[in-house]
């Protein structure tokens, strides 16, 4: 026996591990050396400028590359009050705390008892010389004591428990993984909210100035209508003209209020704390370095917290496969009966056992294949959800790479518009003043003029958007090494690690178009 218990340790280290080793799957196709959307269309090469070198940035708080200081101070809250971070936190920890409740199994389990019991033997007699009254009186007692040991211990030899570790321990990265993005996720809600915060301020500016240009043209048709040049629907056209732009400038206020409290939200606030004054945009469209696509497998949480999930769905074959093997378990008890404390330890009252058990199953009606089909099935859909991942995450690089190239173009085209409708607003008002043209072709050239400009706002805001979105797609600086390392399987070696991830990139990077 004791030969046998020496051997345990060497049994639990060499013993084989069920099921499957992990092989990370490669992605569904060829990853192209550089993307798509980041060459620029022949003969534009001097619209752009190239990125700027960014290696120096803050790669944690990225939104700094706005240069907006109330946006730094709602971002910097983000991390500290967001609820849902709590949530995917609190997730985190749950999943570390599973890990060590598996862990435990690998280990002796040690329990005791103990009891204390008092028993008596009597007669009842009668007492006070009446036959009516009794007492009961015992004549003897005797006083027992016991307190025993037990001791489970369930052998590995099959690597079954080894393998819920591991699939534990890359649930846990995952979860990690999933913080991170959420993380993320936050933050370019929060740069997008603010961004259409500070374009709606410009917005009601645009409206305002319109609104008083309104009213001076309302004026000069009230001067033309006084000096009986013109008829009276000059006059109802340029007060129709005029509300419709004071309506547009209420309507606004309701705008920039719902995104003031989805501000609030973010920031783990009630909207009743949180006001932010209007001011001018201070937001710089910034210039995101895209990289190149093999690098974006290691710079997504999501891919991360992907591939970690398939990891832990390909531990469990293994913890499927178990079944098929007995259960081998050591198990010891000693106990202690006494009638008195001071003898309870001695070894004259001690009563022992030992000895290993072993349980399996016999027939099941092809339960067990069922569980391994099962398990199997559910590695498969992980992969698949892998790879879609990845591909998803090509395709959201692609479309912000393609809007943040074309928005340029787009400006730049309706930066013209504006001037040319500005001025086609301008020539109408002169030509009305004398009487060259019906109130009419004022009413809608300065309706044009408007419109470019909202246009314009519009795609301001887009470019901004465009780009958080695409620093959102490139992971936001992530880095595969932010995960936490694989938890060790109960003080041993693991077995058959997983291969380090894909080699880092070679090619040269890729910058994305300029401002």
């Amino acid at each position: 026996m004791r030969r046998s218990v020496a051997l345990l340790p060497l049994l639990l280290v060499s013993g084989c591990l069920v099921g499957p080793n992990y092989e990370r799957a490669p992605p569904a196709s060829p990853v192209a050396p550089q993307y798509k959307e980041a060459e620029l269309p022949p003969g534009a090469a001097s619209l752009f400028r190239p990125a700027q070198p960014s290696d120096g940035a803050d790669r944690g708080q990225w939104w700094r590359v706005y240069d907006d200081p109330t946006l730094d101070s709602l971002a910097a809250q983000v991390d500290v009050s967001n609820q849902n971070l709590k949530i995917f936190e609190a997730n985190y920890r749950r999943a570390r705390a599973l890990i060590r409740q598996d862990q435990s199994a690998l280990y002796p389990n040690i329990s005791g008892t103990g009891a204390a019991q008092q028993t008596g033997t009597g007669a009842q007699r009668g007492a006070g010389g009446s036959s009516s009254s009794t007492v009961t009186r015992f004549d003897s007692t005797v006083g027992q004591f016991s307190t025993g040991f037990t001791l489970n211990w369930e052998l590995d030899l099959w690597g079954t428990l080894r393998r819920q570790v591991e699939s534990d321990s890359a649930a846990a990265q995952a979860s990690d993984a999933d913080l991170a993005n959420a993380r993320l996720s936050a933050q370019t809600d929060l740069v997008t909210n603010y961004a259409s915060l500070r374009i709606s301020d410009d917005r009601k500016r645009l409206y305002e100035a319109t609104v008083a240009a309104y009213l001076r043209s309302m004026q000069i048709a009230q001067n033309q209508v006084d000096a009986g040049i013109v008829s009276r629907v000059d006059l109802v056209q340029a007060q129709t003209q005029y509300e419709q732009t004071r309506a547009q400038l209420v309507n606004e206020s309701i705008n920039r209020a719902l995104l003031e409290h989805a501000i609030a939200l973010l920031v783990g606030k009630a909207p009743s704390e949180v006001t932010i004054e209007p001011a001018p945009t201070r937001l710089t469209v910034p210039t995101v370095e895209s990289g190149v696509p093999s690098s974006l497998l290691e710079r997504r949480p999501d891919i991360a917290s992907a591939e970690r999930q398939m990891a832990a769905a390909n531990a469990q074959v293994g913890v499927a496969k178990g079944a098929y093997y007995p259960q081998i378990s050591l198990g010891a008890t000693i106990g202690f009966l006494s009638g008195g404390l001071g003898s309870l330890l001695q070894l004259g009252t001690a009563a022992w056992s030992v000895g290993p058990q072993i349980a399996g199953t016999m027939v099941d009606g092809g339960g067990i294949a069922a569980q391994v089909q099962g398990a199997r099935a559910s590695y498969d859909a992980t992969v698949a959800t892998y790879r879609q991942t990845i591909l998803t995450a090509f395709q959201q690089v692609e479309d912000a790479l393609a809007q943040q190239r074309i928005l340029v173009l787009q400006e730049r085209v309706q930066r013209a518009a504006v001037a040319a409708a500005r001025e086609a607003e301008r020539l109408s008002l002169n030509q009305y003043r004398v009487g060259t043209v019906p109130y009419t072709t004022v009413v809608q050239t300065q309706a044009a003029a408007l419109t470019a400009e909202q246009a314009l706002l519009t795609i301001r805001l887009n470019r901004l958007v465009a780009s958080a979105n695409l620093v959102k797609a490139l992971g936001g600086g992530w880095r595969q090494e932010d995960l936490p390392p694989p938890v060790p399987i109960g003080g041993l070696k693991q077995a058959n690690p997983a291969p380090p991830a894909f080699p880092p990139p070679t090619a040269q990077t890729v910058s994305s178009p300029g401002r």
